[in-house]
């Protein structure tokens, strides 16, 4: 009998837990709000890891295609203003981006920072309109 009530306490104590678990969404929301101070972006801008990576693979792309057709000048112009926005506000991870991994966490810190110069549209998609005005400016 005490051992069916230890199996069922722990067996419940578990289901709690895994219950009461943030999705790993929810937890890239909670790193994007708290990166928002850090990186100067919209508070509304709480992206996904999946739509963050989707924002910094667009950035790269274009500057690879900057960089093809001969303007690599201002490709590091605007590499060196990302890696610069990511660095503003210290270089600590927020508590609230602890329990993502390395690579998630970047990309999110990259995508905020990309936000937080200007360089999206409506939908939160990078806009490389808006970075090269941004660079003008």
């Amino acid at each position: 009998m005490r051992r069916t009530t230890a199996l069922l306490a722990t067996c419940l104590l578990a289901v709690g837990a895994v219950g009461c678990s943030k999705s790993d969404d929810e937890k890239a929301n909670d790193c994007a709000a708290a990166l928002t101070e850090r990186t100067g972006g919209d508070s509304a801008d709480t992206p996904t890891v999946s739509e963050a990576e989707e924002r910094v693979d667009a950035l790269d792309n274009t500057l690879a295609d900057m960089v093809r057709s001969g303007y690599e000048g201002v490709a590091k112009d605007a590499a060196d203003t990302v890696e610069k926005k990511t660095k503003d506000g210290g270089k600590s991870r927020p508590e609230a981006c602890e329990p993502l991994s390395e690579d998630d966490y970047t990309a999110l810190l990259m995508a905020k920072a990309i936000d937080g110069l200007g360089w999206t549209g409506e939908g939160g998609e990078f806009d490389k309109l808006k970075m090269v005005e941004g660079l003008g400016d």
